[in-house]
């Protein structure tokens, strides 16, 4: 039997709203607030209500808000979000999706804010840059039914749809390029944080667990700050000759204290980043790392929340694709 075709009543049961309402929602007709036609309109796509009222893009319903941490907008992660953001911006305009970015303190990002952010733009969608949502404003957006896709993250419980490098297999790739190397004693150095990084702890683990001739030390920067740990492996504490470090800023730090009076490595020394940010580039020697497309995460964002303001309730979890740079922080043994 056919699935029953949704009507207006459907749209009016939803929303709990006269029919009246929803029909004159539709036909766009004045004395009815944007609001309200934003919320029929979307209800109206969600299940599949087929109207030439209804425009495919550009409708009111498209409006979003992204908020991007400040912090990471103004330190060493700056051109990683700056990334992320032009590849929203771009994706929105084609999509006919009105985003309003927000730079915010990452500690300010409760439930409460949230909504304001929400509310003063009017929008039916949020995007978290780098920003880990709690269990409070996950069920808010699912009882309200606003759109939340995550840029930079991912939802370990799978309730929000989410856009991330594809952490474990980068470092697989940089874990496996050091083995190419012939470094069979290598330290991760990384930061017991995000769900993301930890996704790199796992990708560095499974490349070492793959090659049952090599070993494998995990660090944590929580736990180890970064001069006590190249004091330590300066006096002998770590037997590794290479290291991989959970981003750039990180490794290239410690590539410009590991260096000798001759500007050199210490010998079959080598050192992995990731990210490939400009400071990668800008070092010397040139650091050896992992790339991030940041514009193709942020135009990722955009298409799950476009698809998520249509209807569409399946959570997903795009990863995007890394690619390797050889650099010249490693050297064969």
């Amino acid at each position: 039997m056919a699935a029953k075709r949704a009507n207006q009543a459907d749209i009016a049961e939803k929303l709990g709203v006269s029919v009246s309402t929803v029909s004159r929602a539709l036909a766009n007709e004045i004395g009815i607030s944007d609001a309200v036609r934003r919320d029929v309109q979307r209800v109206a796509r969600m299940l599949g209500y087929k109207s030439k009222h209804i425009p495919a893009t550009g409708s009111l319903d498209k409006r979003a808000v992204a908020l991007v941490p400040l912090s990471g907008a103004m330190g060493s992660l700056a051109s990683f979000y700056h990334g992320i953001v032009e590849g929203m911006r771009t994706q929105a305009a084609e999509a006919g999706i009105a985003l309003d970015v927000r730079l915010i303190n990452e500690e300010m990002v409760t439930l409460d804010f949230v909504h304001k952010q929400v509310t003063k733009s009017d929008a039916s969608g949020v995007i978290l840059a780098g920003i880990d949502p709690g269990a409070e404003l996950v069920d808010w957006a699912a009882e309200e039914d606003i759109a939340v896709v995550l840029a930079n993250g991912i939802d370990p419980l799978m309730r929000l749809s989410s856009v991330s490098p594809a952490n474990f297999h980068g470092a697989y790739m940089a874990t496996q390029h050091l083995i190419d190397a012939g470094h069979r004693k290598i330290l991760h150095y990384t930061f017991r944080h995000r769900p993301t990084i930890r996704q790199r702890q796992r990708g560095f683990e499974a490349a070492i667990a793959d090659h049952p001739e090599t070993e494998g030390v995990v660090v944590f920067s929580n736990e180890v700050g970064t001069k006590a740990l190249l004091e330590n492996f300066l006096a002998g504490a770590y037997d590794v000759t290479a290291m991989f470090c959970w981003n750039d800023g990180v490794a290239v730090s410690m590539v410009e204290t590991l260096l000798g009076p001759d500007t050199s490595l210490p010998p079959n020394f080598s050192i992995m980043g990731f990210d490939d940010l400009p400071i990668a580039g800008m070092a010397n020697p040139r650091l050896s790392t992992v790339r991030v497309d940041r514009e193709a995460i942020g135009r990722g964002a955009i298409r799950l929340l476009s698809q998520r303001m249509d209807g569409e309730m399946a959570v997903q979890h795009l990863q995007i694709g890394l690619s390797l740079v050889a650099g010249e922080t490693v050297v064969s043994i």
